[in-house]
């Protein structure tokens, strides 16, 4: 959908060294008052964040979203379980995945989108160490082949 802004606001930058990214799905995330608060300060970690699927939905589990200070004692828990907003369609096709061998849901970014909190949830399958040494050796060969592309245009 174009023009729609997009402000992110978390990313999950090991997610694409540590795994095979083969679906990629937008989901709204069920938060408190508190924790909108805190995201938009920019205070949260996906770092080893995963998203469950269970009978009566998706969960969020291992985010951890910062307490915003000025809330004092109405403050949220850092590390509860966050409930993932998607379609029935979407939560069975999801549960079909996800009980292949090897997939899990990881999210790679929180952002805005028109006001509300969304989280880009990945269907993924872990990478081996030979393919993460296999993709690290590949992007350092392309980025010397554009250095030199660059000093032969100059």
């Amino acid at each position: 959908m174009k023009g729609e802004p997009r402000k992110v606001l978390s990313t999950n930058r090991k997610a694409r060294h540590d795994y095979h990214i083969e679906e990629v799905f937008e989901a709204g995330i069920a938060l408190t008052g508190t924790e909108v608060k805190s995201l938009r300060g920019g205070h949260a970690n996906l770092k080893d964040s995963y998203a469950s699927v269970e009978r009566d939905g998706v969960f969020l589990l291992n985010c951890h979203i910062s307490p915003y200070a000025p809330a004092n004692r109405f403050n949220h828990d850092p590390l509860r379980p966050r409930r993932l907003l998607l379609h029935r369609v979407e939560i069975r096709r999801l549960i079909g995945k996800v009980q292949e061998k090897g997939l899990t849901l990881i999210p790679l970014s929180l952002y805005l989108k028109n006001g509300r909190v969304k989280v880009e949830l990945a269907l993924a399958r872990g990478k081996k160490q030979y393919d993460k040494r296999e993709d690290l050796k590949r992007r350092t060969q392309e980025r010397e082949m554009a250095e030199a592309l660059k000093k032969v245009h100059r």
